[in-house]
């Protein structure tokens, strides 16, 4: 495949180079910061020497000190920090000043309203103390079914200072969604909101609540949200005791954080259970700790007098990192609604704007969204913004120079891959980095990021699937009710035992970037050549005809291959035989003649799941005939009825003629 920017698409500025915290960490430890390939081969050389300066670059303050950095280098297995205890919340909250925000809530009316430091911590320590009156301890496991709002914060802080273990997920899951994954947890307490925002349109979640709060039989009491103003039903109509979020949260009370060893779990996250139940991976405090001080405080530069605006729902990974960004000292803003309602499409830009944010946060949908509706962001003062940080997909070159256009030639524009799996990133960018457009700069600090061949070896300009060779602080501690960790070693460590296997294609290249070219299990394999899927994607949703694409290549019986791609049609846009010419002839020209697909085909849509990753492999099995019981969980999904759509047409297939 042709790269259509060969060149840096932009190169680092001298004096943000120098005044980066990135490189003050590199002479903190002593290391030579200019080069960042220089650096990043010494955080995975020396995994000890790179996170003991993590932990004194940013004053761990541990209740008691560890032992050693890494006892016992094994993946799955490895022990970071023995004799360590420390607190994620104390953490969170010792940077906040009293009179500065902390938070920043914000909603798609453009309206809003601040928590400072000092408020914020008080709100802590009175649901701190609900919490415990109701009989939350030490490993207890406390969920949220709440927006993205400050609530969700502080009742993650409040239960991460007791030791308890904090899950959440966004309201737009039905409550039997939400159910499949709490009920595995057996929670002690449930913390819900009356409604959420969306275009327009306020969702009551009241009747929601108490369905869901019916459906775990473990729980002591339901902590009430009056988020939206709407007005609860009395105490006795629901299914558990109830508390109201406005007396939990204005008891004054004096905020005590549990020490806990390094790995005792935090939160736990589910994958997005497409087909099965989701998985509950497990996260500890440390290992977060410092996997996210790395991540913000390096990558993103954040710190002390900073703003960080991230579009995210609370059920994706991005949103632990939106309330890690306390950790710094940065203000963090939520958000509560549409990126981009009907009746504001640039609102997020106004935001950020309006106050004053360093990194602006979003997907690579949005982005090319914005640009294929004409939506200029320089209309807004954005001079205060330094990172675009993009996730949820690989950022298509094509969108790299409309954001030096129309957001300002003066940002780092941050691809960004990471996981769940990690709630981190594995690659992306840093102010030390250059910037090749539809590339990730380089792999993220502590992390061993290798690509290997079909026999295990390391490559370079090929590709091959992404895999780790040293363990990270923030990988798993292990998955929810699988006590002797048979899921966890099949997930990651069954192909490579002792690498982790991620489970996407990409290359690494000559120039030390990162290539992203999608999911490994829908990889595209024409004749024995492995295709990248977002490599067509790439492509075709640059058409102003095309909404979005969806490419399978699908195993038939006997030996056959077929490769379709699925295209949403803009509006007004009829699929007819030029237009099928003319993607053709853009994927040709833009990825390779072997990139065309076999048949071009109009769909409503194209299913996602919760977090926004198409459905590639789903499709690809029901296409191939799985039935969809077997194949995904419709709760998990973003539009169900479009399952529907593509088993029909599945099943139209197969009795066609041949």
């Amino acid at each position: 495949m042709t790269r259509p920017y060969p060149d840096p698409f932009t190169t680092p500025d001298p004096q943000a180079v120098a005044d980066s915290r990135i490189m003050d960490f590199a002479r903190h430890a002593g290391v030579d910061g200019t080069d960042y390939a220089a650096l990043h081969r010494w955080s995975v050389t020396d995994l000890e020497g790179f996170w003991a300066a993590v932990w004194e670059y940013f004053a761990i303050d541990a209740a008691s000190p560890y032992e050693q950095v890494l006892a016992e280098e094994r993946m799955p297995g490895a022990r970071w920090f023995p004799g360590a205890t420390l607190n994620y919340t104390h953490h969170a909250l010792r940077n906040l000043t009293d009179d500065t925000a902390a938070i920043i809530a914000l909603d798609e009316t453009g309206s809003g309203y601040e928590v400072t430091g000092g408020r914020l911590r008080a709100q802590v320590a009175s649901v701190a103390a609900t919490l415990r009156d109701l009989g939350v301890g030490k490993g207890d496991r406390v969920v949220g079914y709440l927006p993205n709002t400050p609530h969700a914060i502080v009742a993650f802080l409040a239960a991460a200072s007791l030791g308890a273990v904090w899950s959440v997920c966004g309201q737009d899951y039905a409550p039997k969604a939400a159910a499949d994954r709490f009920a595995q947890l057996e929670p002690t307490v449930l913390i819900s909101a009356d409604a959420y925002l969306f275009n327009g349109t306020t969702h009551d979640r009241r009747e929601a609540t108490a369905e869901l709060a019916a459906a775990l039989p473990t729980l002591k009491a339901t902590v009430l949200v009056n988020h939206v103003g709407l007005p609860w039903p009395p105490p006795q109509a629901h299914p558990s005791p109830v508390v109201r979020w406005e007396d939990a949260s204005t008891r004054t009370e004096e905020l005590t954080c549990t020490p806990v060893p390094f790995d005792h779990p935090l939160w736990i996250v589910f994958s997005s259970g497409t087909t099965g139940l989701p998985k509950g991976i497990v996260h500890g405090h440390g290992g977060v700790l410092l996997e996210h001080l790395k991540t913000l405080g390096l990558h993103s530069d954040l710190g002390p007098g900073d703003g960080l605006l991230w579009y995210t729902t609370t059920h994706w990974m991005m949103w632990n990192l939106v309330a890690s960004t306390l950790l710094t000292g940065a203000t963090t803003c939520t958000y509560d609604g549409s990126p981009a309602p009907f009746a504001q499409l640039d609102v997020l830009w106004e935001l950020a704007a309006r106050h004053r944010v360093t990194v602006f946060g979003t997907s690579p949908q949005y982005l090319l969204g914005m640009a294929k509706h004409g939506i200029d962001p320089s209309a807004h003062d954005l001079s205060s913004i330094r990172v675009v940080g993009c996730t949820g997909s690989a950022l298509p070159a094509s969108a790299y120079p409309w954001v030096r256009r129309h957001v300002g030639d003066h940002v780092l524009l941050a691809s960004t891959s990471g996981g769940t799996d990690v709630v981190s990133g594995f690659a992306g960018s840093a102010p030390t980095t250059p910037v090749w457009a539809g590339e990730l700069s380089a792999p993220h600090l502590g992390v061993a990021l290798a690509a290997y061949d079909a026999e295990g070896a390391p490559i370079v300009d090929q590709v091959g699937e992404l895999v780790v060779t040293r363990p990270m602080p923030s990988m798993p501690l292990y998955f929810w009710n699988d006590p002797d960790g048979t899921r966890y070693r099949d997930a990651y460590f069954s192909s490579h035992p002792g690498v982790w296997r991620h489970g996407d294609w990409i290359t690494l290249t000559s120039h030390g970037s990162v290539i992203v070219h999608g999911r490994s299990d829908s990889t595209l394999n024409r004749n024995g050549v492995r295709l990248g899927s977002a490599d067509i994607h790439d492509v075709v949703e640059r058409l102003p005809e095309i909404a979005e694409a969806l490419v399978i290549g699908a195993e038939e019986p006997g030996g056959g291959y077929w490769m379709p791609l699925f295209v949403v049609l803009a509006a007004g846009v009829t699929l007819d035989d030029p237009l099928r010419e003319k993607i053709k002839e853009a994927i040709r020209t833009g990825a390779s003649p072997r990139h065309v697909p076999d048949e071009i085909l109009e769909v409503p849509g194209i299913p996602h799941t919760r977090t926004g990753k198409k459905l590639e492999f789903p499709v690809k099995r029901l296409l191939q005939g799985a039935p969809v019981e077997q194949v995904v969980n419709p709760a998990a999904v973003d539009a169900p009825d479009l399952i529907a759509h593509f088993a029909h047409l599945a099943t139209e297939r197969r009795h066609s003629p041949t």
